[in-house]
């Protein structure tokens, strides 16, 4: 029987959302046989795993220190195999700016984009309206200003003493239409999912972690064509970034632009949200796969030298 710790908690901006996955993922894998201990990460980790030796650690983490290469690295020296992506590319996807970069360079279309200290941002727009801020290495969409077409002034937010999302961030220009997501799982795509917010203009925190807070159409409702560049796209930045496991990828496509419409990824996650609204684990159902067999695929896909 494994002995697998699920890492969780930890103290970034999305510890909340990291219990939830964290405890969804424990009793999953205990109801398929596993061995499991739970643990709240502190700054404690490595002598809690050095002492513990498990056989893998299921990382359910989110944000920083979790999802940017860091918890990697301890593993890495530890020598104790783990989920998702390695070093590398966990840290590249958690930087936007840098992944935008590798992602262009794959032939996976990206929105323009430039990163600009926060403080400018606030006096002065960073391009013409309509645009993106967003901060350059967090999730769960924390921090996501959108400035719209008739905003005369720049945000103010992002100019406060206390924006905990550091100096440097993101701009992009906004793309309408559909905010589509796809999801890697090793070198399999899964099906497309059209998310629609219910209450909020688009996929912010709330409508990804408040119960009804979207609406969740799978499969997408696209043209055959689309949804599988779609997919294509999500392997091929899967790829690029030198993803392991399971990894994310969100676009935009707004049907208007042209014939074929545009389609834009506006960035991969290496570590999937896996709380009961989740995305990835939904797509999984639509591919048959429960819940349970999904988190087990994932133990058994670990490994160190990721």
């Amino acid at each position: 029987m494994k002995h697998v710790a699920v890492l969780m908690g930890g103290w970034s901006a999305e510890r909340p959302v990291s219990l939830n996955s964290g405890r969804g993922c424990a009793d999953a894998l205990e109801s398929q046989g596993y061995r499991v201990t739970r643990i709240d990460v502190d700054r404690s980790i490595a002598d809690t795993l050095a002492r513990l030796k498990p056989d893998v650690a299921f990382n359910a983490l989110h944000g920083r220190v979790g999802e940017d290469g860091t918890i990697q690295g301890v593993l890495e020296i530890l020598r104790i195999p783990y989920t998702h992506s390695g070093v590398l590319a966990s840290a590249l996807a958690a930087q936007k700016d840098l992944a935008k970069v590798i992602l262009h360079a794959a032939g996976v279309p990206v929105p323009h984009g430039i990163t600009i200290d926060r403080h400018e941002a606030a006096r002065r727009h960073a391009m013409a309206p309509p645009y993106v801020l967003k901060p350059i290495n967090e999730g769960s969409s924390l921090g996501v200003v959108i400035v719209k077409g008739d905003r005369a002034h720049p945000p103010q937010e992002v100019g406060r003493e206390d924006w905990p999302y550091g100096d440097l961030i993101l701009a992009e220009r906004f793309v309408d239409g559909k905010e589509l997501t796809c999801a890697a799982m090793g070198e399999r795509v899964l099906g497309v999912i059209e998310i629609q917010p219910v209450s909020e203009a688009f996929y912010g925190y709330d409508a990804k972690y408040a119960k009804g807070g979207s609406k969740h159409i799978l499969p997408a409702k696209l043209k055959p064509n689309i949804y599988h560049k779609v997919q294509d796209l999500t392997l091929r930045a899967h790829r690029a970034l030198g993803c392991r496991g399971l990894s994310r990828a969100d676009f935009r496509f707004d049907e208007t632009k042209g014939e074929e419409g545009e389609l834009v990824c506006l960035e991969v996650n290496t570590q999937p949200g896996m709380t009961e609204t989740s995305l990835v684990p939904e797509m999984a159902a639509h591919a048959g796969l429960s819940f349970g067999e999904l988190v087990a695929w994932m133990v058994e896909d670990a490994s160190c030298d990721r």
